[in-house]
């Protein structure tokens, strides 16, 4: 299973928020390309950003930040946060990102988003499709986390396979921050019904035993942050799980 240790930004610094939350920020007085410098070396072979200013905005907006996060480490980037069309993408792989994460507008512009695809590659894309539990059911969750929709991720999941839709990232919203343990059950189920896609779990990560459960479902990748900086356990020790 891949670790992909998460820096969220906020005007440039190292942030969590609980629950998806932006009310309820909390900030580290930590350098973003330090902490990534410190991921790679630890040993991570993955990083994932996201630019949650970009995410409120609707429009990336941390490239400075991103830029300095490349140039200080080796590891494959993926980032996420306000991607809403060709032009944030182009600026995103010129500064080196390996992967752009797309979220809100998979849900949004589904015809933009399969142009993304089209140009770009499902190698180059990860669709950030984060969801909330009602009923038993997954929905998606938009902009931030700051709108509900009546989308669910099976719906979402199903408009992208001919795409060739190969990354997703999923994220329960209710989980995150709160290092209570990630949803299992939607991962397992989720990756049971589309073997064809890659599944990154992220959201409540808080022990090294969450990870040892999702590794025997079999999930590719997890997404972890608020973990790593309350020292819940080391990146070294989750690479070793």
């Amino acid at each position: 299973m891949n670790i992909f240790p998460a820096i969220d930004l906020i005007n440039g610094k190292c942030v969590r928020l609980e629950k998806g939350d932006f009310n309820k920020t909390t900030t580290y007085e930590l350098e973003p390309k330090d902490v990534a410098k410190a991921y790679q070396q630890a040993g991570a072979e993955f990083i994932h950003v996201v630019d949650l200013d970009g995410a409120k905005k609707g429009q990336t907006c941390q490239f400075e930040t991103i830029q300095q996060i490349r140039e200080n480490c080796d590891m494959a980037l993926q980032v996420g946060g306000g991607v809403k069309d060709f032009e944030t993408i182009e600026k995103l792989l010129e500064i080196g990102v390996d992967r752009v994460v797309v979220g809100s507008l998979a849900v949004k512009d589904i015809a933009l988003t399969k142009k993304f695809f089209e140009k770009y590659g499902a190698e180059k894309i990860v669709l950030a499709l984060d969801v909330f539990i009602k009923d038993g059911i997954p929905y998606i969750a938009t902009h931030g986390w700051q709108e509900s929709s009546t989308t669910t991720l099976d719906e979402i999941l199903q408009t992208y396979l001919g795409d060739g839709l190969e990354y997703v990232l999923c994220t329960d919203i209710y989980r995150d921050g709160m290092l209570q343990g990630p949803n299992f059950e939607l991962y397992r189920i989720y990756s049971s019904i589309y073997p064809d896609i890659q599944f990154m779990a992220s959201g409540g990560v808080g022990a090294l035993e969450d990870l040892q459960v999702l590794k025997e479902q079999n999930t590719y990748g997890v997404i972890i942050g608020k973990a790593l900086y309350e020292n819940k356990f080391t990146l070294q020790e989750a690479l070793e799980c």
